[in-house]
């Protein structure tokens, strides 16, 4: 699945869009950011397949970032999302992948998600490196198998990561690990939890009508929020 980033100065689009991806089913972490400036320092961080990228934004605008980016080794594609159309030529000249106006439909979403995979070639890079993630035990550095982890919460100014027999605190966000993870089988279920999907076990619908999955191993059920649900089911093939 994808991994994307929606940078808008306005937060109400932020959102808007975050649900429709979310909807798609084919976007497995999504990461903000409201100015060129944080989405410079989080990209720093966080490596994502696709920018949604509105142009018009206080301070640097956004095709900008775009060039910016273009000049990487490996740039991630670029889908404009904008209240204007006459950009159109510029956008297409730092390599945009597709260029969308506001407000947007889900149709042609769905076509530049389609453009944005036709394009992804593999990459070859330390992908393997992720197959331990370094955490804290005891004022020490330990490597966890990521296949161990069965599901991770967010607490405080931390992440708590479980596997069967223990738990392990971590500084990286639950946003990062978002990022780093979505290709190896784990999801954002809800604001708070990613959940290794080869660990679930059930999915139950509770009395309320929300929805928590059994996961092995673990005796408490991890909630899943109601805007997950439908991209939850698509990546379970429920």
């Amino acid at each position: 699945m994808l991994r994307a980033m929606i940078v808008d100065d306005e937060a109400p689009a932020r959102s808007e869009l975050r649900f429709l991806l979310e909807q798609t089913g084919k976007v497995g972490s999504i990461i903000e950011a409201s100015s060129v400036r944080s989405a410079i320092e989080t990209l720093m961080e966080n490596r994502v397949d696709v920018v949604f990228l509105d142009i018009s934004m206080p301070g640097a605008s956004g095709l900008q970032l775009a060039e910016a980016l273009h000049k990487l080794k490996n740039p991630p594609s670029i889908v404009f999302v904008t209240a204007y159309s006459d950009h159109a030529v510029e956008a297409f000249e730092v390599d945009a992948v597709d260029y969308l106006l506001k407000p947007v439909e889900e149709a042609r979403l769905d076509q530049a998600i389609a453009r944005v995979a036709a394009r992804m070639k593999p990459v070859t890079d330390n992908k393997v490196s992720i197959g331990r993630i370094p955490v804290e035990k005891g004022g020490r550095k330990v490597l966890i198998p990521v296949d161990e982890i069965r599901y991770i919460m967010a607490k405080d100014d931390y992440s708590c990561i479980f596997t069967d027999d223990d738990r392990f605190l971590s500084t990286t966000s639950l946003a990062q690990f978002e990022a780093k993870l979505c290709d190896f089988g784990f999801f954002r279920v809800h604001r708070r939890y990613i959940v290794n999907l080869g660990s679930v076990e059930d999915v139950e619908t509770i009395a309320s009508g929300a929805i928590q999955l059994g996961i092995a191993g673990v005796q408490d059920h991890i909630p899943v929020s109601r805007r997950r649900v439908v991209p939850l089911k698509k990546a379970l093939s429920l």
